[in-house]
């Protein structure tokens, strides 16, 4: 039995940086909408080109802060080394029976950078295997845990983009979502850094990135009837209802 509370969803990286950037309007809003939420990391970063491991938990502990996740926790998978393995599987376990999420966000399952798709694939099969009482895991004091499985699976979008199954309104926390993204300032483009002379510049940390995203959140949103819109793909589609109307009673705005 945990004896955390019970989460409502769990979204994790493969990085720090990389829920921020893709979720953190969606969580800042579940966060406003009353419901529990926590980020998992799968690495620190520590490949990463700019900062360092210290720098970048003291900007994860800060972004979650600001979003009022009230849990982050970092599996300490090697960076670069994201292995589907049984090994790094059981870390995944343990973190989803102890909270016993209904809903979890995963990297995509395609990108530039190839941690993230690795990332997707281990959580997701860790997911199944959650669910299967052969498989034990026990927590920090050795006790043995419940088995758990979420009831639903979302890649949110990051570099390659994908025909998203919805797309969740986040104007009202995109101001959240850039501040918790911002706090990431040895990553994303910040004038303020300042850069260590092996440091060079990174997909990200050029300021065309973070304008390139925010126009993607903002066409995202316009097909919605939004301002900004965070896009996701259901794991599971096709996505079942015994009651259509009850599913779709909220009007869908349009311009």
């Amino acid at each position: 039995m945990s004896t955390l509370p019970k989460f409502d969803v769990l979204a994790f990286g493969s990085h720090p940086d990389d829920v921020e950037l893709c979720a953190g309007g969606t969580l800042a809003g579940m966060v406003r909408q009353g419901y529990r939420t926590g980020i998992v990391d799968l690495t620190a970063g520590e490949l990463g080109s700019r900062g360092t491991t210290e720098l970048r938990a003291s900007e994860a502990a800060e972004a979650a802060r600001i979003l009022g996740a009230s849990r982050r926790v970092n599996l300490g998978i090697p960076d670069g080394q994201i292995d589907n393995t049984s090994d790094n599987r059981l870390k995944v376990i343990r973190e989803l029976r102890a909270t016993r999420p209904d809903l979890i966000l995963i990297p995509a399952p395609d990108c530039r950078h190839p941690d993230h798709p690795a990332g997707a694939r281990l959580v997701a099969d860790a997911v199944f295997q959650s669910g299967l009482v052969k498989i034990e895991s026990f927590d920090d004091e050795g006790v043995q845990q419940d088995v758990w499985r979420p009831h639903h699976v979302l890649h949110y979008m990051q570099s390659i983009e994908f025909v998203p199954t919805l797309v969740v309104d986040v104007s009202e926390t995109w101001a959240d979502r850039t501040r918790a993204v911002q706090a990431f300032s040895s990553q994303v483009f910040n004038p303020d850094y300042i850069a260590e002379t092996d440091e060079p510049e990174t997909f990200i940390s050029n300021p065309a990135f973070m304008q390139w995203w925010e126009a993607r959140a903002k066409n995202f949103g316009y097909r919605i009837g939004a301002t900004y819109g965070e896009p996701f793909l259901y794991r599971h589609g096709p996505m079942g209802t015994d009651d259509l109307i009850g599913m779709l009673k909220k009007q869908k705005p349009f311009r």
